[in-house]
């Protein structure tokens, strides 16, 4: 006599499921402070919260941000604050006082070299003392709405660990998301994974059991989860 056994299979994974789920799902969170930034102000004003926000949780920068930009809308008033008020008006967030000077820095530079615009291509962006390729892609797709990928450790840590691609750092991460990712996630993969990273998919113990996609991660990566 000969008994079927049934093996459950994960299902295939596909792109456009697992983003339209996590779409649905970070609906109850509140999205990335650089993004709500974005829709309301300018490139300039984007450049800035993203080097606030760098090692500094959302509401902080939140509130750090605010109070700036009611100081100071533009580089040329920016660079006009001094540097004591400039440290205080950004405290808490992290690093306050090297990202006071980087700010002022930037602001000089965009006055002399660029009639206070902030430029945008991310080669021109990288120029700054303080701009990372993760701020310069940020600046690029949510300040201008221009092609790119922003990949930051929750996009790196998120596409590895549900096994889409297989990248050592957040650098190699962008380069295999250009090849694979669908351009029409370029702009919205950030926003997406961001939230989704700080609430779900955490980077130590993630909550697979609420997970709205488990079914489809492989757990690359995952020794601990709840």
């Amino acid at each position: 006599m000969y008994v079927a056994v049934f093996i459950k299979r994960k299902p295939l994974f596909n792109i456009d499921t697992v983003l339209e789920i996590i779409k649905q799902e970070n609906k109850r969170f509140s999205e990335p402070i650089v993004t709500t930034i974005s829709r309301k102000r300018t490139p300039f004003h984007v450049l800035i919260s993203c080097i606030l926000s760098l090692r500094t949780k959302d509401q902080t920068t939140r509130e750090a941000s605010e109070r700036l930009f009611a100081a100071a809308d533009n580089p040329g008033d920016m660079v006009r604050i001094p540097a004591l008020k400039l440290e205080k008006l950004i405290y808490p967030v992290g690093f306050y006082r090297t990202k006071a000077r980087k700010i002022r820095e930037i602001c000089k530079v965009l006055l002399e070299r660029y009639d206070g615009r902030v430029p945008d291509e991310i080669d021109e962006l990288l120029k700054f003392n303080g701009v990372g390729r993760k701020t310069a892609n940020l600046v690029v797709t949510l300040g201008y709405r221009k092609p790119g990928i922003c990949v930051d450790t929750h996009v790196h840590r998120i596409t590895n660990r549900w096994g889409y691609i297989k990248t050592e750092n957040p650098h190699e991460t962008e380069s295999a998301l250009r090849e694979k990712l669908p351009k029409k996630y370029w702009l919205t993969i950030n926003d997406l994974l961001v939230t989704f990273g700080q609430n779900i998919c955490v980077p130590l113990s993630p909550k697979c059991s609420i997970c709205p996609v488990n079914i489809y991660c492989k757990k690359v990566g995952v020794t601990r989860r709840r």
